[in-house]
């Protein structure tokens, strides 16, 4: 398939000018109990408009615009129409905290905002008058006496600066910033990182290459647009004149994907593991025959390995797994789902082969919003994917592992550097050029894997070093684990806090005939206890001596991201919860 040439975000909408013109359903979203569809011709049409607009209210090059939004037309509307006038977006999570809202307005210089969430503009409206040169908030979908976004694009169906938005989209070079993403990744403070046209189309446009080895015509868009991963795939659905359909509330996936149907979508681990950990409960719950067909079904999946030459014997088996267990698997995500790209953090192997087993293509990448993400990511080409890791470099990008393991990059995607902070350019670009990504890695026969991000490697008293997020992953795996983080900094052991899956535990003490009274009694319950104990020392039995979790202590608090414990990609945000759970860490360790 070929493409037009992008090499700045709004040439996308090139092709829905020319080649996907008559796409009645470019981008779809369900309000209010119905669906609202846009055309190829109502998405350039608007998103044209509104950036007239923007230059009638005194909108100029490199002025930035925040948005704080649901997935939604808008979004793209909004994020087309800033990158024509020449202005830079800054797209920010409605999860983050006031002060953080108040450092990353006052810190990037924010002109203009466009929200969605009326009770996150409750909290920022306060300080948004100290904010120097701030001018104006637009809403999108609450009622305030703030001017809407509809009113603000009426302006632009009066506009008579055609001529002059037509010059400002010329003079916009492919180097030129196109967005400013606030990131403080899993520690620290808000900051500012610089993404060109350039950056983010070279890492789209080598995704869409890759896509077209498998081209599909639906899409589902659930994880928030701000995020550089959702953003740069939802660009690589339009570069293809892929139906995108975006839901606002993640609560709503699995009725969206029953609505819309998809043959792709975009998902953090965390999501994947939620939906296997639901298809697991079902299973336990089966008739004794059913039970048994199920497991037998897993069995055979976990023996999967994606495009490698398979015994006729085991394909009869696949074929009759996938008749009586896993065609259901499919079903619930819709029925046509073909393709998942998951990134953010690693998945479970043997999730992942599950997954590919039941015919879901799981495509793993890596990368960070400073390669405007993808450094990796897997093909649909034989070879493509190996389980267990994040597939081969993208194409255009230069990969080494430095000395000390951590992965080193170069290409078209790495960002320009952080706003007004060279002194943090100057810590994650060596001499040579190279960004320092923080991660930790193996790159062998062409396929990289992620062991563990540099920065969370501890070490304990005794001197051996403790790579966290591995020990997690496999952890993760047992059906009685719904979270944990290890720990040991400094100690002479590691331990972990837990939270079990306790809806997984309600199921295994309704079938083993034990008492279930709820999450805060779950926690305390010895037989509860003895029997995590056992995944536990399962687990232990796979791990090296020192890495071993020698203790552990069962929690009935959620992690989420809203109680600022985990990242707005689920990830952990260790600082929060090791300055949560100090006492409890130290009563661990006091009790040695």
């Amino acid at each position: 398939m070929q493409f037009n040439n992008i090499t700045r975000i709004f040439d996308i909408l090139d092709g829905y000018r020319n080649q996907y013109v008559d796409r009645e359903r470019a981008l779809s979203e369900k309000r209010s109990g119905s669906w609202k569809h846009y055309s190829a011709t109502d998405y350039v049409t608007i998103s044209d408009q509104l950036s007239l607009s923007l230059l009638e209210i005194g909108v100029k090059k490199d002025d930035k615009i925040a948005t704080v939004l649901f997935n939604s037309p808008e979004w793209n509307f909004l994020d087309m129409a800033i990158a024509q006038t020449g202005a830079i977006h800054v797209p920010i999570y409605p999860t983050i905290s006031t002060e953080s809202y108040k450092f990353i307005f006052s810190d990037a210089d924010i002109k203009f905002l466009f929200i969605s969430f009326q009770d996150v503009y409750e909290r920022i409206k306060p300080f948004l008058d100290d904010i120097e040169g701030f001018e104006q908030t637009y809403r999108i979908g609450f009622d305030s006496d703030l001017p809407t976004f509809q009113e603000l694009l009426e302006k632009g169906a009066k506009s008579n600066k055609l001529t002059e938005l037509i010059n400002i989209k010329k003079s916009i070079d492919t180097d030129d910033v196109n967005s400013i993403i606030y990131t403080s990744g899993t520690t620290g403070l808000p900051k500012g990182v610089m993404l060109s046209h350039k950056n983010i189309t070279s890492n789209a446009m080598a995704a869409a290459n890759i896509l077209a080895q498998n081209p599909v015509s639906t899409s589902l868009s659930f994880l928030p647009l701000c995020h550089v991963l959702e953003r740069v795939i939802n660009y690589t659905y339009q570069i293809h004149g892929i139906s995108v359909s975006y839901v606002h509330n993640l609560e709503l996936i699995g009725e969206m994907l029953r609505e819309v149907r998809p043959e792709m979508f975009c998902a953090v681990p965390r999501i994947l593991e939620k939906t296997y950990s639901k298809i697991m409960d079902k299973g336990r719950n089966l008739p004794l025959l059913s039970k048994i067909i199920f497991h037998w079904a897993l069995s055979v999946g976990s023996k999967y390995e994606p495009w490698e030459k398979r015994s006729a014997w085991y394909n009869f088996k696949l074929y009759i797994a996938r008749k009586l267990v896993f065609s259901k698997w499919i079903e619930a995500l819709g029925g046509k789902i073909d393709v998942v790209v998951c990134g953010g953090a690693s998945l479970q192997e043997n999730l992942a082969r599950q997954f590919w087993a039941a015919g879901l293509k799981i495509m793993e990448g890596y990368g960070l919003t400073e390669t405007s993400p993808v450094i990796a990511v897997g093909q649909f080409l034989p070879g493509g994917v190996k389980i267990g890791t994040v597939g081969p470099i993208l194409p255009g990008v230069n990969v080494k592992i430095a000395d000390d393991g951590e992965i080193l990059c170069k290409g078209p995607g790495v960002m320009k550097g952080y706003f007004k902070r060279p002194d943090l350019d100057e810590e994650v670009f060596d001499k040579d050029g190279w960004f320092h990504t923080g991660d930790i890695g193996v790159l062998k026969d062409k396929y990289l894997r992620i062991t563990d991000r540099k920065k969370e490697i501890f070490k304990t008293s005794g001197g051996k070093y403790i790579a966290p997020q591995v020990i997690e992953i496999k952890f993760k795996a047992s059906p009685f684990i719904e979270n944990i983080m290890v720990v040991g900094e400094g100690k002479n052991f590691a331990s972990a806090l837990i939270i079990p899956d306790f809806n997984h535990l309600k199921s295994w003490c309704k079938v083993k005939g034990h008492k279930y009274n709820g999450p805060d009694d779950a926690i305390a319950n010895k037989v509860i206890i003895n029997r995590i104990q056992k995944e536990v020392d399962e687990m232990n039995s796979e791990l090296d001596r020192t890495e071993q979790v020698r203790k552990f202590v069962l929690m009935n608090e959620e992690w989420t991201v809203e109680n600022n414990l985990l990242s707005p990609t689920l990830k952990l945000r260790r600082k929060d919860l090791t300055n949560k759970y100090r006492e409890v860490v130290e009563d661990v360790y006091r009790e040695v």
